[in-house]
């Protein structure tokens, strides 16, 4: 298990590189703890992911040369060990253009013996339609990079019906494709570590669900005087509760139950390790049960 942090750069037009938090404080922590700083590149734009500027990137030769220039200027200012391109909404017409740009990038950081990933749709073959999936290649990828960041996660999603955040049932499908067609020394799993609050009935297009910690689910929990049934198919804990305007909810988050099977499942497949989306919200049994279950290697 290698434990790795990341932080976020997003893709402008003309060449440069906007950095979506205060990265300086958060890598001179990453350090203290011996965790790798990852520089995460991406296609947001106005608040979202646009297969338009992956696009107008994927086709600019002298605009992806600036970009890999400033991302290792900053690299080598601000200590960060490696680069992970999270591209999304690639399509299928950017497919081999986004290939060959991860061969271009390998050739450059590799110079400077820097980590080189890329972060994942998560597919089930690599006929799978859609722009989201079609403009990920998990083979030819698997041979270019370190290492893959697949994004086992979000099936429920706030703008969406409840569910299950991860269900294992379906992360199994994904992990079961992705070592089908890559080295499983290159294979990262993804763990959230939110849940979702709806409010019911759902209705498409209506307000988006409140995000929320494991902790904070347990403490709603208790508040409304509910019990916390588990999806053994899922493998994931819910529960039911009425606000006081009388409004029903669904809650759908992650326990200690739900990792142990996560877990369970990185250590059948035999793959590299695993990753946690997002950071920040509190989980303290997610930490006992990583060092119950893993020895962790430190890489620096």
């Amino acid at each position: 298990l290698t434990f790795l942090t990341v932080f976020q750069y997003a893709i402008n037009r003309d060449g440069t590189l906007t950095p979506v938090e205060n990265d300086q404080f958060i890598i001179n922590a990453a350090y203290s703890h011996r965790t790798v700083p990852l520089m995460v590149i991406s296609n947001f734009e106005e608040g979202t992911f646009t297969i338009e500027l992956a696009t107008a990137f994927f086709n600019n030769e002298e605009l992806q040369d600036q970009i890999l220039d400033e991302a290792l200027e900053i690299m080598q200012e601000k200590g960060y060990l490696g680069i992970d391109f999270d591209i999304e909404y690639v399509g299928r017409q950017n497919r081999e253009a986004y290939n060959q740009f991860l061969q271009k990038a390998r050739d450059r950081l590799k110079e400077n013996n820097y980590f080189l990933s890329t972060a994942l749709a998560p597919k089930l073959s690599d006929e799978q339609t859609g722009v989201l999936y079609e403009g990920h290649d998990y083979a030819t990828q698997g041979e270019i990079v370190d290492f893959i960041f697949f994004m086992t996660y979000e099936w429920g999603w706030s703008g969406g019906p409840p569910m299950a955040v991860s269900p294992l049932n379906e992360v199994r499908k994904v992990m079961d494709y992705a070592v089908s067609v890559v080295p499983r020394d290159k294979v990262m799993m993804g763990i959230p570590l939110y849940g979702y609050d709806w409010t019911l009935p759902y209705v498409e297009g209506g307000p988006f669900a409140r995000a929320l910690s494991p902790q904070e689910a347990i403490q709603l929990a208790a508040r409304y005087n509910v019990s916390i049934q588990y999806d053994t198919t899922a493998e994931a804990p819910f529960f039911y509760y009425t606000d006081e305007q009388g409004r029903e909810h669904v809650v759908w988050f992650e326990d200690a139950r739900s990792i142990q099977a996560k877990f369970n499942l990185v250590k059948e497949l035999g793959i590299r390790g695993f990753f946690y989306w997002v950071l920040g919200r509190a989980f303290p049994q997610n930490w006992l049960l990583v060092q119950d279950n893993f020895i962790v290697r430190k890489r620096v």
